[in-house]
């Protein structure tokens, strides 16, 4: 008995224990929640606030893509998709429905606006009246209900019928479909499961480099809702608004885009090509104002994506031909040994136990050095680049005129060169292009040296990037100058001889000619590697023809490069047939449209102009006086410090040619009328300002008017016409 009682009183005393040990742990976790607001490491608070509070993503706006004078290539489109919500649940309120009441009005009605019929659009409506079907919140009605535009939701919207909603959708898009392609870029909606939405990312091109800063970043929406996720009646919503992405304005002219694209397309169908690249590149700035190529593709559609994904023009380096023989006549002149009239013998070249031939086979004869430009001469250039400038010094040049390095272009994906020089031979078919592989961009890069004075600068297709909502400029290019190769009258020198590469009826450039205007240029006809190794391929049409031009001769604007490579040559055509074609076409096209002055006017008289930052007010009043057929416009207070000027102090200008001139202080829009658009295009560049042109010639109208002050970033329209017109 007693030991019973022990035992139960033991077990008393364990309960009891037991029980105030309880007591005790709930009275600390009470009083630890309410001071501490945490549970098993958790803020309550924070668990009560999510468990109440709906969020919506703001989705932020992708940036602009335009072109140098803001015309869209790229931009996000809004279109919907439209749903109807079926079940009861989601009126709160009888007298504000939110689902389909009346199914035979609502599809009658949207049978206006949506490609279905009323019967098909009523039975989605009644998809719950099967009651062996588990009933449905909402409906969509497929492809039908997809890509609507914005004027066809307000027609519906109008209609206020219960129940009938839109979910907005952004697409990118691009309004030019196959239009520099490889440049623009596009981009590819990727799924991000831990967040449970789309992602849209660059893929090629500008839309890549720049991905980040084009798409944004996307805002919040948050708001209070009950345990049914009904908003509160009372509730504010936390907005965080989207931080919309970067507007990018390009150096790609639309018009100079399209010459470039109908003439390669116009090529491919007459000689199909295995592949052709284009540039146009203005020759003072280094701006890219077309790049294309063939295969390319449409950015719409992605039809022809598979072809081809890389920028030949700079994401490709092969053995450029007889292209690269500028460089190594303009090493020569540089060095003082480039004698026009001395004379040598042409045929072959002896390097070791290889032989070197001119492309001809034969050669010439006894020529001259200014023959052996004119006609294009391997063994030449051999003697030019080997026995008068040297092999080592002849390589500083080849770096000098960033032909062993990428130029450093703002797009992504750039290939480097390959120089090889190690072997006499190989320091001997580099002279004339054979052997050695650079890019398209790496050439022109280097004949920017040519056009400026011995300057060369390097080219770019970014201009401009702003803020999409402000407009407030975040980076302006200033044109780069990465090197100086050659002095000034070197440039000179090379230009004339390449000017008579084509002007001359016996030299290899004849075909390159344009009616009205003088061009310089290079042709070039470069062998392609076998594949199976050991050697390169046979046959007349197994080459890659190419010509590197600029325009005008003795003062280029523009730079143009066309390559072809393996084209389909009908007997009786040269070789470089399609190359020309291209080249002409858009080169002529070109300067026409830049109302660049047709060659004739090389005849006229011709003005140097100075530099007005050097001349007082009087000095410059008396240069406008002595030259009545120039049009001299001052911008700013007569009597202002000059603080730039287009033309540029030292270039050539003929009569009737226009001189901008800025002073500083405020400045009002001149009377625009009969300004060409190469004139407008000055005002922009030394104004900072916006233009939107309409036409192409000469100005007919303009907004603002004349008198109107000038502001940085301002916008102007002018609209254009031929002069004929």
């Amino acid at each position: 008995m007693n030991s019973k009682n022990k035992n139960a009183k033991f077990g008393t005393i364990v309960l009891f224990l037991l029980f105030v040990g309880i007591f005790l742990w709930l009275i600390v976790t009470f009083f630890t929640i309410q001071f501490t607001g945490r549970a098993k490491g958790e803020n309550l608070l924070a668990r009560a606030t999510n468990l109440h509070t709906q969020t919506e993503v703001i989705p932020a706006i992708r940036g602009n893509i335009l072109d140098r004078n803001g015309n869209l290539l790229a931009n996000d489109s809004t279109s919907y998709t439209l749903y109807a919500v079926l079940s009861p649940k989601a009126t709160e309120n009888p007298k504000n429905p939110r689902h389909v009441l009346n199914p035979e009005m609502t599809a009658m009605e949207l049978a206006k606006y949506i490609p279905l019929t009323e019967s098909e659009i009523l039975k989605t409506l009644t998809k719950n009246n099967d009651p062996n079907q588990k009933a449905l919140y909402q409906v969509e009605f497929g492809s039908a209900g997809k890509g609507i535009s914005s004027i066809t939701k307000k027609n519906i919207d109008d209609l206020q019928l219960p129940g009938i909603n839109f979910q907005a959708e952004t697409k990118r898009f691009y309004p030019n479909g196959e239009f520099a392609s490889h440049v623009i870029g596009f981009v590819q909606p990727e799924r991000d499961e831990e967040k449970k939405k789309s992602l849209i990312t660059g893929m090629v091109g500008l839309e890549k480099k720049y991905d980040d800063q084009l798409k944004g970043i996307d805002g919040l929406k948050s708001y209070q809702t009950d345990q049914a996720r009904r908003i509160l009646p009372n509730s504010e919503a936390e907005i965080s608004k989207p931080q919309n992405g970067i507007d990018i304005q390009t150096t790609i002219d639309k018009k100079i885009q399209i010459f470039l694209e109908e003439a390669l397309a116009a090529a491919n169908e007459k000689y199909q090509p295995v592949k052709m690249i284009g540039i146009v590149v203005d020759a003072k700035t280094g701006a890219v104002i077309a790049m294309s190529q063939r295969p390319s593709f449409d950015l719409n559609t992605k039809e022809g994506l598979e072809n081809n994904w890389h920028n030949l023009a700079i994401e490709e380096s092969f053995e450029p031909g007889s292209t690269f023989k500028i460089f190594t006549l303009a090493a020569a002149v540089n060095e003082g040994v480039f004698n026009k009239e001395e004379t040598y013998l042409s045929g072959s070249y002896q390097v070791g136990n290889q032989v070197i031939h001119d492309h001809n086979g034969s050669g010439w004869g006894n020529i001259n050095y200014m023959q052996a430009v004119l006609y294009s001469s391997n063994v030449g250039f051999a003697k030019l680049g080997m026995e008068k400038v040297g092999p080592e010094k002849m390589r500083e040049y080849l770096t000098k005129f960033g032909l062993d390095e990428p130029t450093g272009i703002d797009l992504l994906g750039e290939a480097s060169s390959k120089i090889v020089y190690k072997y006499k031979a190989e320091q001997v078919t580099t002279m004339f292009g054979q052997g050695t592989a650079v890019t398209p961009i790496q050439q022109v890069q280097g004949v920017t040296a040519i056009t400026n004075e011995g300057n060369m600068v390097q080219p770019y297709v970014v201009a401009k990037i702003t803020d999409h909502d402000s407009g407030k400029v975040l980076y302006n290019h200033e044109t780069k100058v990465v090197g100086t190769p050659i002095t000034a009258e070197t440039a000179k020198t090379v230009l004339e001889c390449l000017e008579q590469v084509v002007s001359n009826d016996k030299a290899t450039g004849k075909s390159y000619r344009i009616e009205g205007y003088s061009i310089a240029g290079k042709t070039g006809t470069a062998q392609i590697p076998d594949p199976a190794g050991g050697g390169y391929l046979t046959g007349g049409n197994n080459h890659i023809f190419s010509f590197l031009g600029m325009a005008p001769a003795d003062n280029p604007e523009i730079i143009t490069y066309i390559a072809v490579q393996q084209p389909n040559i009908p007997a009786g055509e040269p070789g470089n047939a399609a190359t020309s074609f291209i080249f002409k076409a858009v080169m002529d096209k070109t300067l026409k449209y830049l109302s660049i002055n047709p060659e004739d006017s090389a005849q006229m008289p011709s003005t140097t102009i100075p530099d007005f930052s050097k001349l007082s007010t009087d000095a410059i009043n008396a240069f406008k006086k002595d030259h009545p057929e120039l049009q001299t416009v001052i911008l700013g207070p007569k009597d202002g410090k000059v603080l730039n000027q287009l033309p540029l102090a030292g270039e050539k200008v003929f009569a009737g040619d226009r001189i901008i001139i800025v002073n500083e202080g405020s400045a009002v829009l001149p009377d625009l009328t009969g300004w060409s658009y190469r004139d407008v295009m000055r005002l922009e560049q030394l104004m900072h300002i916006q233009v939107d042109y309409t036409g192409n010639g000469f100005v007919t109208t303009q907004n603002p008017l004349s008198g109107t002050g000038i502001l940085p970033e301002m916008k102007l329209q002018v609209n254009l016409a031929p002069p004929e017109q």
